[in-house]
């Protein structure tokens, strides 16, 4: 088992969930938090058997990840 580091956002119509540190794009989505989290757990074990283990072989490895909030003018 190897531990990934997940993103969850949660928006006005549902949750979208993203990992970290994977090569590729791979997205879930749910009504929950739970589905979310499951639907991308889901599609990182998919993106994996399809790809390969190497699309986990990202240099420099994430350490550790924060969200931060900033205000930006536009």
């Amino acid at each position: 088992m190897r531990q990934v580091k997940i993103i969850v956002e949660k928006h006005p119509d549902g949750y979208v969930a993203y990992p970290l540190g994977l090569k590729g794009v791979v997205v879930g989505q749910g009504d929950t938090y739970e589905e979310a989290l499951a639907d991308v757990k889901s599609a990182i074990r998919f993106h994996i058997e399809t790809f390969g283990e190497e699309v986990l072989d990202v240099e420099p490895p994430i350490l550790e990840a924060f969200v931060a909030e900033a205000g930006v003018e536009v």
